[in-house]
């Protein structure tokens, strides 16, 4: 009878590698604000951080070319009053930017071509309608100048970033904070996570909630949620006993989930960044030093663990480059910007190529050839010993 052993997957053998210093961005002051966004946006033409800054809020914004140590003289966009709590680059434009604050306002800024020369205090628009800090800002995927935000005031507002005016105000639908919001794949719904524990998908045309999970996770620490392509909901959370999970869910049936993974029981939250074409779902946990890897597909358990990528320093945050960034000729399927406390470290994933699979079927072959040489010269070498006892004898 043939029984499969090892699950088949193109993405089995996915390795991590982490650039050398001289390609990393150091001396770098990366934020230290208590709140649970990635700290870092990344484009094919620029790497965004948001960095500690006295007397209000500031994010670097660099060309990905300059590596190497930056300047504490170095110009940042600083045109916020409070501390920056979330950025997001726009996916219809590499040069604009926006940005979420504890002051409150959502600000829109162009970087110039070869990014910035002096200090940018001036957004290209002010979007105000929070009466809490913003902490979260996402641009909608298909769809040019709309952007959400959702502040500590529990409210969503979806802006026309063209004409500076909320176009949606989505209130009442969330009794506390909300600790996430994605946009599904085609743009046509949201997908919320809050501190009730309840996770929510949203038509904001229709401003109305469609589908509701209430304790979709037990602990009370933070969640995240976020939509894969077949529109299925992939969500990160803690346990009662406070151990991190990660759960499945059909949005069209959310009484129970359709798959739910117990993973240790470290406090930091996990941040899931969702490749659409391969299917692979990477966990970067804050205040962890390691990102693990998930392959989502049709057959149970539904949730394969690939790999973990290890390093020795903890991270502070994470930025994840888009498709169109990476490097294909070399097999790199995605790209980490990895924030130590002074540092921002390049971390590639690359898919071995089909003939280095060959090399090492074929490596391994000549091993165990030698193996088996060695073996039998073990044996002559006794049976001679033994011979030679004998006639001494």
């Amino acid at each position: 009878m043939f029984r499969r052993v090892v699950r088949a997957s193109k993405f089995r053998h996915v390795f991590g590698q982490a650039l050398k210093n001289d390609q990393c961005y150091d001396d770098i002051r990366v934020s230290r604000v208590t709140w649970d966004s990635s700290f870092c946006a990344v484009n094919p033409k620029f790497v965004a951080i948001i960095i500690e800054a006295s007397g209000g809020g500031a994010f670097l914004v660099l060309p990905l070319l300059k590596t190497g140590r930056i300047d504490k003289a170095y110009p940042t966009v600083c045109g916020h009053t409070g501390p920056v709590l979330d950025i997001d680059w726009c996916p219809h434009n590499d040069h604009v930017i926006a940005s979420g604050s504890e002051d409150c306002t959502v600000m829109v800024w162009q970087i110039p071509e070869n990014g910035l020369v002096t200090p940018l205090a001036e957004p290209v628009v002010v979007l105000e309608g929070h009466s809490k800090r913003v902490g979260i800002v996402t641009w909608h995927p298909t769809a040019r100048n709309v952007l959400m935000s959702a502040g500590c005031d529990n409210l969503i507002i979806i802006w026309n970033v063209g004409t500076g005016e909320a176009m949606i105000q989505l209130e009442d639908m969330h009794p506390d904070v909300i600790f996430s919001a994605c946009w599904s794949r085609n743009g046509a719904l949201i997908c919320t996570a809050c501190k009730d524990k309840n996770i929510r998908v949203i038509d904001p045309r229709k401003e109305k909630i469609v589908a509701e999970k209430d304790k979709a996770h037990d602990g009370a620490r933070p969640m995240r949620a976020i939509f894969l392509a077949d529109g299925n909901i992939f969500t990160t959370g803690f346990s009662r006993m406070s151990e991190r999970q990660l759960a499945l869910w059909n949005p069209k049936s959310m009484e129970e989930p359709i798959s739910v993974h117990e993973l240790d029981t470290s406090n930091g939250v996990l941040l899931p960044f969702y490749d659409a074409d391969t299917n692979i779902v990477y966990l970067c946990g804050k205040g962890d030093s390691s990102i693990r890897y998930f392959e989502i597909t049709d057959e149970a358990p539904f949730v394969h663990y690939l790999n973990t990528f290890s390093s020795k320093e903890p991270q502070r945050g994470m930025g994840y480059m888009p498709k169109r960034g990476l490097d294909v000729n070399k097999c790199e399927i995605a790209r980490f910007y990895k924030l130590h406390e002074r540092k921002c470290e390049p971390i590639i994933m690359t898919v071995p190529r089909k003939q280095n699979e060959g090399k090492l079927e074929e490596l391994l072959r000549e091993v165990k050839s030698l193996r088996d040489l060695v073996t039998l010269q073990d044996r002559r070498i006794a049976k001679l010993e033994d011979q030679m006892s004998k006639v001494a004898i």
